[in-house]
């Protein structure tokens, strides 16, 4: 099944407006991704659509105000693969196992999703989270 490259834009839009930004409703991640769903992370896979939820439900509640901004989003022609450029902005409350000390936070990467059977099915995602944890190791000025 070949789909246009917009199909998976608007899938993530989506997820993007729905996951990472308020108000949060992780239950969309039912609707738009595959039940195998899988999430590359430098530190191993998260499998399936409940082990994504709950890895996103821990990860955004270190950021309080979380706001996810796609910088940049383009589909490959066939539209299998979608490629989104962003930025998450919000306040640090414990954020890379830092203290939660409610400083701004940014933390900025790059994601590549595989659509398969007009859903979202794996992502691999870098971020600068080496970046941010340098920026969370100085003192409060």
């Amino acid at each position: 099944m070949i789909l246009s490259g917009n199909h998976g834009e608007e899938l993530l839009t989506k997820l993007w407006a729905n996951v990472y930004n308020h108000p949060q409703n992780l239950d969309v991640i039912d609707q738009l991704c595959t039940e195998d769903f899988i999430l590359s992370n430098s530190d191993g896979d998260i499998v399936g659509r409940d082990a994504f939820k709950e890895w996103a439900r821990t990860f955004t509640s270190k950021i309080r105000d979380i706001k996810l901004e796609s910088l940049d989003m383009f589909s490959g022609a066939d539209g299998k693969r979608v490629v989104s450029r962003w930025v998450v902005t919000g306040y640090n409350q414990g954020v890379l196992g830092s203290l939660p000390d409610d400083r701004p936070i940014q933390l900025t990467g790059i994601a590549v999703w595989e659509v398969r059977d007009g859903k979202l099915a794996h992502n691999w995602v870098e971020r600068s989270a080496y970046e941010l944890s340098k920026r969370l190791m100085k003192p409060i000025e």
